[in-house]
């Protein structure tokens, strides 16, 4: 979560990395998703630190802004569920409960949902260095260690507490012990732990 300026500037260079881009800004027409992950870092910086009555009307321009682009992009991403170094790869639906917490370095593809189970509060904790596929649906008051990558289409209803393994299917089981290596993206190289 940003608490601070210096975390609102390493959040933005954590996702430029995540992401793997060169530039230090993004481009006006093409870097739509970048753009998006700067804005929802913005708002949740001015959501988390600027709280003082001065600050109000900006943190509203913002929202409103960020709301637009999730209608555009077709992303239902709050605030504060992702920590530093996501990176969502396409545009397209990508549904995520607000309770729901997400560790460093995460990509998500599309058409993914991550969501709660019975009750609002039944919500997935996912750790560092996640994988989700396209398609992905993750629900439920579940955990899911660090260096797990789930599969497309997976349907996770259940906790995965070994860290560095793949799961897939529906419902989801390991399906190998090769977790993330190799599809996330860390300080701006392939993760290779």
């Amino acid at each position: 979560m940003i608490r601070s300026k210096t975390d609102y500037m390493f959040f933005l260079e954590a996702d430029r990395l995540a992401l793997g881009m060169n530039r230090i800004k993004p481009r006006l027409f093409i870097d739509a998703i970048w753009r998006f992950q700067r804005l929802l870092r913005k708002v949740e910086y001015y959501t988390n630190c600027k709280k003082k009555l001065l600050y109000q009307p900006i943190r509203l321009l913002y929202k409103y802004l960020l709301y637009r682009r999730r209608l555009l992009l077709g992303f239902t991403i709050p605030i504060n569920v992702f920590d530093s170094g996501l990176s969502i790869a396409h545009i397209g639906t990508i549904v995520v409960n607000g309770n729901a917490r997400t560790g460093k370095n995460c990509r998500i593809h599309i058409c993914t949902n991550i969501g709660n189970g019975a009750s609002t509060s039944d919500t997935p904790i996912l750790g560092d260095n996640i994988y989700i596929g396209p398609g992905a649906k993750i629900f439920g008051n579940i955990e899911i260690a660090d260096n797990i990558a789930i599969g497309a289409n997976a349907v996770v209803n259940k906790s995965f507490l070994t860290p560095g393994v793949t799961i897939g299917g529906i419902p989801a089981r390991v399906i190998s012990q090769k977790g993330s290596y190799g599809l996330l993206r860390k300080n701006g190289y392939k993760n290779e732990s």
